[in-house]
């Protein structure tokens, strides 16, 4: 990004909103927000094979009317692991590869610790809550503790990083689509589609879902970034 200097005519209050203006024109020009939103997109639709075809290894014994059992989804979380900490190295990479071509620093490194450190949280709660909390069936876990289970979900985990971007980035259009994204992934919204499709399979429409917003919301931001560039 290059500038030119325009006397202010010792002025404060111009060398004030000069000073304004050239900060919101850095923050402008430091965003690259279609990348974190495609590259977690695409893992996000990389999950699907796991959750299908990958190894549960689940423990169950008899309990009074029904049967207490501890579900591990090994593939899943060794999937999660590496494709997400993958994503942030590929994100962060990105970012510091458009500032040092546009001239400008970049604050993306928070963000990529966050998301690192929000994964490796989310599934040492479920592991810690598994273990004290069993599974009992016919008997659904509580609302609260589904909606725990869900915000440290890795989809989860993916909007609450998203929400530090923003912060970042002072980005109010961000913080927007987050907030409904999370809201996706919160209620959830899967408009009953795939609702008896079997335990192997229930999961794929959330995870399109899921996937497919971010994908959408890498478009949006990729066009609002052609429009708001000079011609």
């Amino acid at each position: 990004m290059t500038t030119e200097s325009v006397p202010a005519g010792g002025d404060p209050r111009r060398l004030l909103s000069d000073a304004r203006d050239l900060a919101r024109r850095v923050r402008l020009d430091q965003r690259v927000t279609w990348l974190p939103l495609l590259v977690l997109a695409l893992m996000t639709f990389g999950a699907i094979p796991a959750y299908r075809y990958g190894r549960v290894i689940s423990d169950c014994h008899p309990a009074n009317d029904g049967q207490v059992c501890t579900v591990w989804l090994q593939t899943v979380t060794f999937y999660w692991l590496a494709a997400l900490v993958l994503a942030y190295v590929v994100i962060a990479g990105g970012y510091l590869r458009a500032a040092r071509a546009r001239g400008v620093d970049t604050r993306v490194l928070p963000y990529a610790v966050t998301g690192v450190a929000l994964i490796g949280l989310g599934f040492a709660f479920a592991a810690v809550w598994t273990h004290l909390n069993p599974l009992a069936y016919p008997e659904e876990p509580s609302a609260f503790a589904q909606f725990l289970f869900r915000l440290l979900d890795p989809p989860g985990a993916i909007g609450l990083a998203l929400l530090v971007l923003a912060w970042l980035e002072r980005h109010v259009a961000l913080l927007l689509f987050t907030l409904g994204y999370l809201a996706v992934v919160l209620v959830p919204i899967n408009f009953g589609w795939g609702a008896h499709w079997g335990p192997h399979t229930w999961f794929i429409p959330q995870l399109v879902i899921n996937g497919s917003a971010l994908l959408l919301g890498s478009a949006g931001f990729t066009l609002a970034q052609r429009l708001r560039r000079p011609r």
